[in-house]
């Protein structure tokens, strides 16, 4: 045991995981962004390679496969911010004498620091209001410096990724032992599968459910319906919530209103977009891969506190990539020698 110790643990091994561990420590504040990157890219390649056998250029294809990907999130993000600050436009002037300085210093007595406001208007005072600005600039330049970074370094992984791949993928094999190659090309198979489950089995769900809810909304003749059908997918991207918020929401603005009938209806149509999900997801998900859906469930919950927002995606990634591995593995070692 310990001669077959010596012959693998060797100087240049030595070297290597030293060198590996000192690399680890200073990517690990950023490994959440590259392994997003990793994972965009997977999704992007297909667009670029089919965008570069029209263009002969891969710098060009992969560059126009990222805004063609980024360019339905972009519109996603005007079309919530036109129709709040539409709303909000609609309810001033549905409200012509309502005294904002008032509504102000009343919402001022919930905050921690109110610089600008007295107990009834608003303090026209440059000086504090500078001062109280200059401070959150100076809180928040460490954040937005840390944003900045994140993103770049995503942008740069996604491009990177999407234009190496190959050869990184090849690097990684080139350090397979020849009699585990089988193992390592089902296990690449494996995080395939995970990675449809995940796009397919929840971004799709989020999508026919945002669908169902704006078309439900609309016909049942709440204002903004297709705002509260893409609110209702979003919100499905999160386990924790799912549709329920929305239509729970409506029914007691409903109640408050009076509109008893559409109370019962908004919540019947409530009830049946959790129902649909219940049947939507796992028929999606089954057909790529095969995994417990408690695993991928743990993964969303806690990929949040560990990873942040992008835990979301790293977090049912990483849990759904272990168990595949630990299954193939236990393939391989059923099958006989």
């Amino acid at each position: 045991m310990e001669k077959d110790l010596k012959e693998y643990i060797t100087p240049p091994i030595m070297l290597i995981l030293v060198l590996l561990a000192i690399s680890l420590i200073f990517i690990f504040p950023v490994l959440n962004m590259i392994i997003l990157g990793a994972i965009l890219a997977y999704g992007i390649r297909p667009i670029a390679f089919k965008i570069q056998s029209k263009l002969k250029f891969s710098s060009v294809s992969i560059l126009l496969a990222m805004i063609i990907v980024l360019i339905p999130l972009i519109l996603l993000v005007g079309y919530i911010s036109l129709v709040i600050s539409g709303f909000l436009a609609d309810f001033l002037i549905s409200n012509p004498n309502l005294d904002v300085n008032h509504a102000l210093s009343q919402f001022s007595t919930y905050l921690p620091q109110n610089p600008f406001f007295d107990e009834s208007s608003i303090v026209p005072s440059i000086q504090s209001a500078g001062k109280y600005v200059l401070n959150y600039l100076v809180g928040k330049l460490g954040s937005f410096a840390n944003i900045t970074v994140d993103l770049f370094i995503l942008i740069c992984s996604v491009y990177y990724f999407v234009r190496d791949g190959d050869n990184c993928y090849n690097f990684i094999k080139s350090f397979v032992p020849q009699n585990y190659n089988d193992f390592f090309e089902r296990t690449v198979e494996s995080v395939e599968d995970v990675l449809k489950s995940i796009f397919y089995g929840h971004f799709l769900t989020s999508v026919i459910i945002g669908i169902f809810g704006a078309i439900g909304y609309s016909l049942l003749g709440y204002p903004y319906g297709i705002f509260l059908g893409v609110m209702t997918g979003i919100l499905q991207l999160i386990p924790i919530f799912g549709p329920w918020p929305i239509y729970w929401a409506l029914a007691i603005i409903d109640v408050l209103n009076g509109n008893y009938p559409r109370v019962i209806m908004v919540l019947l149509f409530g009830f049946f977009l959790s129902l649909i999900d219940m049947y939507i997801r796992p028929a999606i998900s089954s057909h790529h891969a095969d995994i417990h859906p408690l695993i991928l469930l743990i993964g969303f919950l806690s990929g949040p506190l560990v990873y942040g927002i992008v835990g979301f995606i790293i977090g049912p990634l990483i849990l759904g990539i272990t168990y595949a591995i630990l299954d193939s593995f236990r393939k391989e070692l059923k099958e006989p020698k």
